[in-house]
């Protein structure tokens, strides 16, 4: 019981709470189970603290599900659980692993116990698709620990949460306590030196950009009798602004491209060209004979161009084989897209943006692979689907570290909120109240440069936690020889 309260207790170190700082506690306790415990104890008791963590952090799921997917609350309540179970085996066989490589006690907690989880948090990211959600790297945004971003990423972040746990529990047992303090001070202090680091630096000059929330209600999005007012509202938005660069939410036009009326978007690109710029609207388009995209096309003054999401959520985008008899309990509107290729940078309002549309940008390593071209990111969502839940404040937590990592101004316009201007350090300049129609109008800047994280991307990490397990497999084998 104990891991399971001390998993779920884990979420309050993610927004909207925010208190990073528990995951140090947290983790030691989970530390305190695996310090010294059997392969098999150490699976349960990692699967016992994951589930725990997942059935608070992500439980979110069952909204989308049942209230707006229509899928019978007993079937959306087992679905949800099982969901979160299975990302639960994922630190659970990390904890497995870690116990069968002999090692010092000191190795263990300090190294091979955040090595192990940070390489099973990295499994989950990339298995079936990948579902990183809430890594525990994410926490660190806006605390010191969130220097290290521009290094190495949020699987960096999450190896450094671990081993500062794991000092946290060798002071409580009076473990060397004074190289656990020593490495927990120094950790701390080089990461709030790194954070004023500049990586990147400003090109062209600032230029004004808008970000529209049309706050339609996801039961009404698709609704042929709401369809003319979602017309209306956000024409009525963008009129209203004087922006070089405006951009509209995932889906603003819940219809195919082709069957929106050209009037409307003679209309929209006649507003950007007034203000001598460019406007991004997310729109479903298809090409014959059955490919549908996920889409955000550019209106204005640069010659048109289109971006197709590339990367596609599972049961909400495109249905995994096998899973059609769950598709047809839920009604999601346009669930079934087609995959998008990796596309340059859109060239609209004098920048080179990388567009990425909602679930996308909680993939760190695709939004560096836009990089060194890309001088702003943009993401458009509709995170309506998830409700008033932990959801939206989560995504836009991650949004901010993806502007830590690779030094970029980063725009998000969403249909309910959160939508935000995020500054190349994280800082959320400015933002929006959910459930607001409205217009946010932001002062924007482009930058050019890499961090070493957007040119070497997850792979480092990566190496680095799959050496030290090997190494200390060898080494064991060694010293019983």
């Amino acid at each position: 019981m104990i891991p399971f309260l001390a998993g779920a207790a884990t979420v309050v170190a993610f927004a909207p709470a925010g208190v990073y700082p528990l995951v140090f506690i947290t983790f030691a306790l989970l530390v305190h189970r695996w310090a010294d415990a059997t392969p098999a104890r150490c699976f349960l008791a990692g699967f016992w603290f994951a589930l725990g963590f997942f059935l608070a952090g992500v439980s979110w799921v069952y909204v989308s599900m049942s209230e707006f997917g229509g899928m019978p609350v007993p079937l959306a309540v087992l679905s949800t659980f099982v969901f979160c179970a299975f990302l639960a085996l994922f630190p659970a066989t990390a904890g497995w692993l870690q116990a069968r490589i002999p090692a010092p006690l000191e190795v263990r907690v300090f190294l091979l116990i955040p090595a192990a989880w940070t390489l099973f948090e990295w499994l989950r990211g990339v298995i079936f698709t990948g579902f990183p959600w809430i890594s525990i790297g994410y926490g660190a945004t806006g605390w010191p620990m969130q220097g290290y971003a521009p290094l190495g990423g949020v699987y960096l972040l999450t190896f450094l949460s671990l081993s500062l746990g794991g000092a946290v529990w060798l002071l409580y047992r009076r473990c060397k306590p004074i190289v656990a303090l020593a490495v927990f001070v120094a950790c701390i202090g080089a990461g709030e030196a790194l954070r004023h680091v500049e990586w990147t630096s400003p090109v062209g000059e600032p230029f004004d950009a808008a970000l529209l929330q049309g706050n339609v209600p996801q039961e009404m999005k698709f609704r042929a009798e709401r369809y003319a007012r979602i017309l209306e509202t956000y024409s009525r938005l963008a009129a209203d602004s004087k922006a070089k660069l405006m951009v509209l939410p995932e889906t603003a036009v819940p219809n195919w491209l082709d069957q929106v009326d050209p009037a409307y978007l003679a209309s929209l690109a006649a507003i950007a060209r007034r203000n001598g710029g460019d406007l991004l609207l997310g729109v479903a388009y298809r090409e014959p004979p059955r490919s549908y995209y996920n889409s955000v096309v550019s209106l204005g003054v640069s010659p048109p161009q289109i971006y197709h999401k590339h990367h596609l959520v599972p049961f909400g985008e495109f249905v995994p084989p096998g899973f059609d008899w769950l598709m047809r309990t839920v009604d999601i509107p346009m669930s079934n897209f087609s995959r998008g290729t990796s596309a340059p940078a859109l060239r609209v309002a004098g920048q080179r943006v990388a567009v990425n549309i909602c679930y996308e940008d909680v993939f760190g390593d695709e939004i560096a692979a836009r990089l060194p071209e890309a001088t702003l990111l943009v993401n458009v969502s509709n995170v309506a689907w998830f409700g008033d839940s932990l959801a939206p404040a989560q995504h836009l937590q991650m949004a901010r570290l993806r502007a830590i990592e690779t030094g970029r101004m980063h725009l998000t316009a969403t249909n309910t909120g959160v939508t935000a201007a995020i500054d190349r350090d994280g800082r959320v300049l400015a933002r929006l109240p959910q459930y607001k129609e409205d217009r946010l109008e932001v002062r924007a800047q482009g930058y050019a440069g890499t961090t070493p994280y957007a040119q070497l991307r997850d792979w480092p990490v990566l190496a680095l936690c799959l050496g030290l397990l090997v190494a200390w497999v060898i080494i064991g084998r060694i010293k019983r020889k």
